[in-house]
């Protein structure tokens, strides 16, 4: 007796895509592909994922989280707004703060609401709306489906270095140095290739999403392919790739600078992952959070609306 890639999702309680790369990779004994529908024997053994051991734990959970998210109501029209104001608000500060930004939380706020800061440079002002331009611009680009290419990529760190208008959305023309880096950056003639080999290696990749993304960072972030605005761009790659693939949107938090530092410049790609899939699942349940509370909200509102009109006296 046989079962679909669909049954065995649900019963493993991983998504369907991993069901079947499992299937590919010849880790499910017993199942074989007949046309384009994978069979799958009743009493298969779940496979263990053997490359890490937190990510073997850690993302069927994640998976099993946004499952009971999406049961759930959807959020209202202003809910989903507030949500993303909030999210954007932390997400530009945290990431602009890691390249210098000295705003603070509540000054980027501010600055996303269209106020001025005293006593803070045009240049920190910028990198805040630009920010938020480019965030905007991927959060289009998922909702069209857009897949990432070299134009996102520029379109993003076009939007990304408000501040330096001649260096937006061009590939640096100059060797660059990164202190600590493993390897130097490539030269600027080799950018284009380097470019198109990474790209033509995540389209195809058959990891996990979370793997998938860290060595696409890791990778891009080596190349360096601008003068400025790297860390940044690259960031909001991974905010594209994570919506895309309905994973909570990882944010990198200033305080951990260091250690995000050191899995690039060591290029430390097992670690990397152990750490991002310990981030997405940290705002997967800043997202429920908030989610209970705006559901909270909702019935205290309602038990008011009863009181007023004398439902619930003895």
């Amino acid at each position: 007796m046989y079962i679909t890639v669909k049954q065995a999702s649900k019963k493993w309680r991983i998504s369907d895509r991993r069901v079947r790369v499992l299937c590919s990779e010849g880790k499910i004994s017993g199942a074989y592909q007949e046309g384009r529908t994978w069979k799958i024997p009743y009493d298969a053994i779940k496979p263990t994922d053997g490359r890490y051991k937190i990510t073997g734990t850690l993302i069927p959970i994640l998976e099993e989280k946004l499952s009971n998210l999406k049961a759930r109501r959807p959020l209202t029209e202003g809910e989903l707004e507030r949500l993303n104001e909030e999210f954007l608000t932390e997400y530009t500060y945290n990431s602009n703060a890691i390249e210098g930004n000295t705003l603070t939380l509540r000054e980027t706020d501010m600055i996303l609401k269209g106020l001025t800061i005293n006593q803070k440079s045009l240049k920190e002002h910028l990198e805040v709306i630009g920010h938020k331009e480019a965030f905007e611009y991927v959060r289009k680009l998922v909702s069209e489906n857009v897949e990432i290419s070299e134009k996102v990529i520029k379109d993003i760190h076009y939007l990304i270095l408000a501040d330096k208008k001649e260096d937006r959305g061009i590939y640096r023309r100059v060797p660059v140095r990164i202190m600590g880096a493993a390897h130097e950056p490539v030269q600027p003639y080799l950018i284009i290739p380097k470019m198109e080999e990474l790209l033509e290696q995540y389209k195809n990749s058959k990891e996990d999403i979370v793997t998938k993304l860290a060595r696409f960072h890791i990778e891009f972030e080596g190349i360096h392919p601008f003068i400025d605005g790297n860390g940044r761009t690259g960031r909001l790659l991974i905010i594209h790739s994570c919506l895309k693939e309905n994973l909570a949107p990882i944010v990198i938090p200033k305080e951990e600078k260091g250690k995000y530092i050191n899995f690039l410049t060591s290029e430390n790609l097992k670690e990397f992952v152990k750490w991002g899939v310990i981030l997405e699942k940290k705002e997967k349940e800043r997202l429920e959070l908030f989610y209970n509370k705006e559901k909270e909200n909702l019935w205290s509102k309602k038990v008011e609306k009863d009181k007023s009109k004398g439902f619930g006296r003895g």
